[in-house]
C-alpha cells in the first residue's frame, strides 16, 4: 500500500468511486480509494438504480443532468457494461397542484438544457398500456431517463481510474484521520499509513463515524427504504417476447412510489410515512451487504393505490422485499464541497439519490479540488448549508420527514414542521401574539407573514385531493386554526402581504432579522486584510457602511456582507442568515495566521430589529436624544445610540427601499426595545411585517441576493455591481479575471422585467423560470414577485446582452404559460433613492 498520496478518499460506493475516477480524469494520478470491505458492499448493491432527472434543486438538476449522460461515455470508454436502460421515466400527475408542480420543473429543465415530454393521458396509455389512466391530468416524461445496474456502474467507475493510475485498495478499515502541522492529512489504516494533501469522505452510512475522526458532526443519517419485486407476470413475458419495447420508470407522485419492470416482473418503490432512521451511530464494524427486516405493513396504502394504477401489480406474487439504509440529510439534498472549520477535507454524503448523482457529485467536486471552484453554482448542496443545531436528535426528526415527503408537492411557500420550533428570538413570542406566521431559516423562526386576529381558513378553503400526498397547509396555529395554504399560485396570504408591504411604504413597521449572520472583525491589519478580500473599498471614515461582495478567483460572487467599523479598528460584518457557517467559514480560511486579524463570531449576542418608512424617524426621534436629521445621520452610516434603557448600533439601512433603521442589539435586551417600538409607533399606526413582504418590497429596488442573481457563475459585473467593485484600489481575491472577463465582453447581464398580464389565481415568477426572445431561450428568471407599491408583476432575470436593453420585449414561462415582458429600468420603485436618503 502507499504511503503518500495527492487525495485519500474513504468509502468504495458509487459516490466513492465517481470521485476517484473524475479526480483521476482531472489529472491526478496518485489518488487512491479506500474500501472498509469489498466495493458496493453498503448501500449500493441493493439501490434501485433509478436515474430521476426531475429535481427543483438547480444544483442537483445540473449534477443529475451530467449524471446520465456521463454513464453513456463511461461505457464506450472503459468497454465496461454499466446496465444503462433508457427506457424514459414518466411522473404522473392526479392533481391540479401536481401539474403546478411539474410546470413550474418543465421550466427549470428547460434553462438548464432537460428534455421534458409533456403526455396526455392517452399517450400514457400507448407506452404503459399495463397502466389505467382514470384520474389522471397528465404526465411529464424524461426520454433520456431510466435505470442502471449500481454494481456494474461502479465496477466501470473503477475500471476507468485505474486505467488513470488510481489505486483502490478493498478490506482495508480506516481507523483514525489526523493533520499534521504542515496541513498535510494522515489516514491510519489497519494495514497502515497514508499522508496526503486531500481526504474526501465518501462513506454512506459511515458518515458520521468518519467525521467523528476529524471533530465533524456530519449532518447525514441513513432511513431505511422498502422496495418489492415481484414474481414475473404472463403479459410483461409476452411483451419482452414480441421484442416490445420496455415500458419504463412510472412514478405516481401524487401516491408517494415508483414503479419499473424487473426481470419480467415489477419493482414497486414506495416513500411511506413513519419509515425510521437507522444506524444513528453508525453501521457495525462488520456490516457488510446488510438489509433490515420487511414491514409491508407501513407500505400498504402505497400498494394498494399501486394496483388501482397497475392491476397487473397485484396479480403475482411477491419475490423479495429490500429494505436497506438510504442515508439522507434534513432537506433531502446531497452535501457536497469543503467541511467547515478544515482544510483539504472534503464530503461527499448523504445521498439519497446515490447513484443518479453519483457522477455529477464526482465531477463537480474533483473541479472543486483540483481547480479551487466548481463550475456550477453548488450552494443548494454545499456542507454548510446546516449548522450546529443539526445535532443527532435533530437529524433523527428532519431526515424522516425528508424521506416522508420525497414525492409531495414541493410548494413554494412550504415550511415544513418537524423539529420546531428550535431556535427562537426573544420576542417571538410577541410577533406570534400579532399573528405572525412563521417560517424557518438555518433553524431560526421568523415571521414569513402576519395573519389578522382570529383569522383562519375554512375546510372549503383548505380542501385537498383525496390522494396520499395532499398536505397542502402548515399546522394549525395556538388557536387551533390554519392560517395558511400552500400553492403554487397566489395564496391566501397574498392580500396581507400586501397590506403590510403598503404599512411600510405610508407609515412604518417593524421586521425581526436576528437570524443574520454576524462576524466582528479586529487586529491590526483588520482593515489591510479587508481590502484584499473584499471588491468593495472600505469605508476610511468611522462609522460609514459599505455592501462588499467576496468574490471568487474567478470572479463570481461567493459571499455579500454588509461592512461597518463601529470601532476604531473593529469591524461588524453582516451577511445571510442562510449562509452563516458558509460565510463564515470563508472568512476563517482567508484570516491570516499569525494573529494580525481575529474573527469573532457573535450571531447569538445581537439581536437586530428594523423599522423602516416614512415615519420611521419619527418613531425613533420619541425615545431617543441623538440627532436624527440627515447632516448628523446620513443614509448608510451607524451610530452607537441609546433607545430609552436600551444600547444599540443603529444602522441607516434596510432591504426595503424606504427611510429605516436596523438595530444591532444585545440579544437580552430585545423584549424590551421591541416594546418601546411598538408603543413608541402607536400613533402612526406601527405594523409588523414578514419575509414576504420584505421580498416583495425588495424585487422592487431590484436587490440581488445570493445565490441567485449573486452566483459562483456569473461575474460581479454581470450581476450588475459595478458600483460596488474598485479594481483600481488595488489588489483583492477575484479582481484580474473580472478584469479580463470586462474587457472580454460578458456573457450575461442582470436586467429587471415588468411581467404583463398575471392575473389573479395566476403565479408571478419565483425564480428559474425560462425567459424568451422570439421564441428561443434568452435566459433565466432569478426572481420575481408582485411589487405592491409599483402595482407591477416583477422579474430579476440574468439573459443574454443582446436582450438586455431597456425597452426590449421578452416572455417568460409561468408554470407552463407564456407572459409578455419588458425591460425596464432598475429599481422601478424610487430609482433615485429619494426615500431612502430621507
Amino acid at each position: 500500500m502507499k504511503t503518500e498520496a495527492r487525495a485519500v478518499v474513504i468509502g468504495g460506493g458509487v459516490v466513492g468511486v465517481s470521485t476517484l475516477y473524475h479526480l483521476a480524469k482531472k489529472g491526478w494520478s496518485d489518488v487512491v480509494l479506500i474500501e472498509r470491505k469489498e466495493l458496493t458492499s453498503g448501500s449500493t448493491w441493493h439501490a434501485a438504480g433509478l436515474l430521476p432527472l426531475f429535481n427543483l434543486s438547480y444544483s442537483v438538476g445540473q449534477i443529475h443532468k451530467y449524471s446520465v449522460r456521463f454513464y453513456q461515455e463511461l461505457e464506450k470508454e472503459t468497454g465496461q457494461h454499466v446496465g444503462f436502460r433508457q427506457v424514459s421515466n414518466i411522473r404522473l400527475a392526479r392533481t391540479k397542484d401536481r401539474w403546478d408542480e411539474f410546470m413550474y420543473y418543465a421550466g427549470v429543465a428547460e434553462t438548464i438544457g432537460v428534455k421534458v415530454n409533456l403526455l396526455t393521458p392517452e399517450q400514457v396509455k400507448e407506452i404503459w398500456p399495463l397502466c389505467e389512466t382514470e384520474g389522471l391530468l397528465g404526465a411529464i416524461q424524461h426520454p433520456d431517463d431510466g435505470y442502471i445496474q449500481p454494481a456494474d456502474l461502479t465496477q466501470a467507475l473503477a475500471k476507468g481510474a485505474r486505467s488513470r493510475g488510481a489505486e483502490i485498495y478493498r478490506n482495508t478499515t480506516v481507523t483514525a484521520i489526523s493533520q499534521r502541522a504542515d496541513g498535510k492529512w494522515v489516514v491510519t489504516t489497519d494495514k497502515g499509513e497514508i499522508v496526503a494533501e486531500h481526504v474526501i469522505s465518501c462513506s454512506g452510512n459511515f458518515a458520521r463515524k468518519t467525521g467523528a475522526m476529524v471533530g465533524l458532526d456530519i449532518p447525514v443519517i441513513p432511513v431505511e427504504h422498502q422496495y418489492i419485486v415481484t414474481e414475473p407476470h404472463p403479459l410483461i413475458k409476452e411483451r419482452q417476447a414480441k421484442g416490445l419495447p420496455e415500458m419504463g420508470v412510472l412514478r405516481e407522485a401524487d401516491s408517494s412510489w415508483y414503479m419499473r419492470e424487473e426481470n419480467g416482473g415489477l419493482l414497486l418503490g414506495p416513500y411511506e410515512k413513519g419509515a425510521p432512521c437507522c444506524y444513528m451511530d453508525g453501521p457495525s464494524d462488520e456490516s457488510e451487504y446488510e438489509l433490515f427486516n420487511e414491514d409491508l405493513d407501513r407500505l400498504a396504502p402505497h400498494i394498494e393505490t399501486a394496483i388501482t394504477r397497475v392491476p397487473a401489480f397485484g396479480e403475482v406474487g411477491i419475490k423479495k422485499v429490500y429494505n436497506g439504509a438510504i442515508a439522507y440529510t434534513p432537506d433531502g439534498s446531497p452535501i457536497i464541497g469543503p467541511a467547515w472549520g478544515l482544510r483539504n477535507f472534503w464530503l461527499n454524503e448523504g445521498h439519497s439519490f446515490g447513484v443518479t448523482a453519483a457522477g455529477g457529485a464526482g465531477w463537480q467536486l474533483a473541479e472543486w479540488i483540483v481547480d479551487g471552484e466548481p463550475t456550477i453554482d453548488m450552494m443548494g448542496v454545499d456542507p454548510r448549508r446546516f449548522g450546529p443545531y443539526a445535532s443527532k436528535g435533530y437529524l433523527k426528526i428532519k431526515n424522516e420527514e425528508a424521506y416522508a415527503n420525497v414525492f409531495t408537492p414541493h410548494y413554494p411557500d412550504e415550511e415544513r414542521s418537524a423539529a420546531r420550533p428550535l431556535k427562537t428570538t426573544p420576542c417571538y413570542g410577541r410577533m406570534k401574539e400579532l399573528g405572525a406566521v412563521f417560517g424557518s431559516v438555518y433553524g431560526w423562526e421568523r415571521p414569513g407573514w402576519f395573519a389578522p386576529k382570529g383569522y383562519g381558513l375554512t375546510d372549503a378553503e383548505l380542501a385537498s385531493p383525496d390522494v396520499l400526498t395532499n398536505h397542502n397547509h402548515a399546522p394549525a396555529a395556538d388557536d387551533g386554526k390554519i392560517k395558511e395554504k400552500w400553492s403554487f399560485r397566489r395564496s391566501n396570504y397574498f392580500r396581507f402581504v400586501g397590506e403590510e408591504c403598503r404599512a411600510v411604504m405610508d407609515s412604518v413597521g417593524l421586521q425581526d432579522m436576528s437570524a443574520f449572520a454576524k462576524m466582528e472583525v479586529s487586529g491590526p491589519k483588520a482593515r489591510e486584510w479587508l481590502e484584499s478580500i473584499l471588491a468593495n473599498k472600505i469605508p476610511k471614515k468611522q462609522g460609514r457602511i459599505a455592501l462588499c461582495h467576496l468574490l471568487t478567483p474567478k470572479g463570481g460572487v461567493r459571499a455579500e456582507f454588509t461592512v461597518y467599523e463601529w470601532q476604531p479598528g473593529r469591524f461588524y460584518l453582516v451577511s445571510a442568515g442562510a449562509y452563516e457557517r458558509h460565510d463564515h467559514d470563508y472568512l476563517q480560511k482567508l484570516c491570516p495566521t499569525d494573529g494580525s486579524v481575529r474573527l469573532n463570531p457573535i450571531t447569538t449576542r445581537l439581536g437586530v430589529l428594523v423599522i423602516a418608512g416614512p415615519n420611521s424617524r419619527k418613531l425613533l426621534q420619541k425615545l431617543t436624544s441623538t440627532d436624527l436629521s440627515n447632516e448628523a445621520f446620513p443614509w448608510l452610516s451607524g451610530q452607537q445610540i441609546s433607545v430609552g434603557p436600551v444600547s444599540t448600533h443603529c444602522l441607516r439601512v434596510n432591504f426595503v427601499g424606504e427611510l429605516g433603521y436596523e438595530f444591532h442589539h444585545p440579544i437580552e435586551q430585545q423584549v424590551a426595545l421591541f416594546d418601546l417600538l411598538m408603543e413608541a409607533g402607536k400613533e402612526f399606526g406601527i405594523r409588523p411585517y414578514g419575509i414576504k413582504a420584505m421580498s416583495s418590497l425588495s424585487i422592487e429596488k431590484s436587490y440581488r441576493l445570493v445565490p441567485r442573481e449573486l452566483s459562483i457563475e456569473y461575474s460581479a459585473y454581470e450581476s450588475g455591481l459595478d458600483r460596488f467593485v474598485h479594481p483600481n484600489k488595488g489588489q483583492f481575491i477575484g479582481r484580474d479575471a473580472l478584469v479580463a472577463g470586462r474587457e472580454k465582453g460578458l456573457a450575461w447581464n442582470f436586467v429587471t422585467m415588468e411581467v404583463h398580464g398575471v392575473g389573479d389565481g395566476e403565479s408571478d415568477a419565483r425564480g428559474s423560470e425560462p425567459v424568451y426572445a422570439k421564441g428561443k431561450l434568452a435566459g433565466r428568471a432569478t426572481n420575481g414577485g408582485f411589487g405592491f407599491r409599483v402595482n407591477k408583476s416583477l422579474a430579476l432575470a440574468m439573459v443574454k446582452p443582446e436582450h438586455a436593453a431597456l425597452g426590449t420585449e421578452l416572455e417568460i414561462k409561468i408554470l407552463g404559460k407564456l407572459f409578455k415582458t419588458t425591460v425596464i429600468a432598475e429599481s422601478p420603485y424610487d430609482p433615485e433613492n429619494v426615500k431612502l436618503r430621507g
